[in-house]
């Protein structure tokens, strides 16, 4: 059996200059923490980010978004860090928003192989212009591209040594999506345990998504605040 622990140092040096990233969360539930600390000290630029919003500001992917790391941002929820909004305004940041429904989609769509569909969701809005629209039965449909990563780092509840995941809770969101829609995924975990003690029932992601795993360093506590352990 491969061993695929790796350290969260290692795990940031597998990200290079341009890459599409993935990043797991909702708000800062499910957000993996402690790669995204580590990516803090790896120099990259221009890395467009694919996930439901980018952090708050100095926390999770509000680390980069403040080192200007992140050249495009792929999400439905920006509002919840100021300085994505700022940066966006001076014309720092390229934003791309989609419906949060739209984007889960999206990203299940790339996992599965599907190059585009539609949906009425943004049929009308602002949302819609440029893209290509057909109507069915009466209904008017806007096409969209499904989404695919060159990483996707997510984070889960715990992993066995092979790489099967559980989660916690809401803190599944967008992750087990993630996992099948990037040509390596990195899941950053609360515990590793051995191979086989996961109840098969339990399993959400199975080890052959997961390319390497993280042992997490940090802990969201109240007040929005992140206590590492690095």
């Amino acid at each position: 059996m491969r061993n695929k622990v790796i350290t969260a140092k290692e795990a940031a040096d597998k990200f290079t200059s341009g890459m599409t990233v993935m990043v797991g969360g909702f708000g800062l539930i499910g957000s993996p923490l402690t790669v995204l600390k580590a990516l803090e000290e790896k120099e990259v630029t221009d890395l467009t980010v694919i996930s439901n919003n980018v952090g708050e500001e100095g926390i999770g992917l509000g680390i980069i978004l403040q080192q200007g790391k992140i050249g495009t941002a792929i999400g439905s929820y920006f509002t919840s860090n100021r300085e994505a909004v700022r940066m966006y305004n001076e014309n720092k940041l390229q934003l791309q928003l989609l419906p949060q429904g739209t984007l889960s989609e999206a990203i299940r769509a790339g996992g599965a192989g599907i190059p585009a569909f539609y949906t009425s969701t943004s049929a009308g809005t602002k949302l819609a212009e440029g893209k290509e629209q057909k109507v069915f039965d009466g209904k008017t449909y806007v096409l969209q591209k499904s989404l695919k990563a060159d990483i996707a780092i997510i984070k889960a509840y715990k992993a066995d040594e092979m790489g099967n995941l559980t989660y916690y809770k809401t803190a599944r969101n967008f992750n087990p999506l993630m996992a099948t829609a990037a040509k390596t995924v990195i899941v950053e975990v609360d515990e590793i345990v051995p191979a086989g003690s996961l109840d098969p029932e339990a399993v959400i992601t199975p080890h052959l998504f997961i390319d390497h795993i993280v042992q997490s360093k940090a802990t969201l506590l109240e007040g929005r605040r992140v206590e590492y352990e690095l």
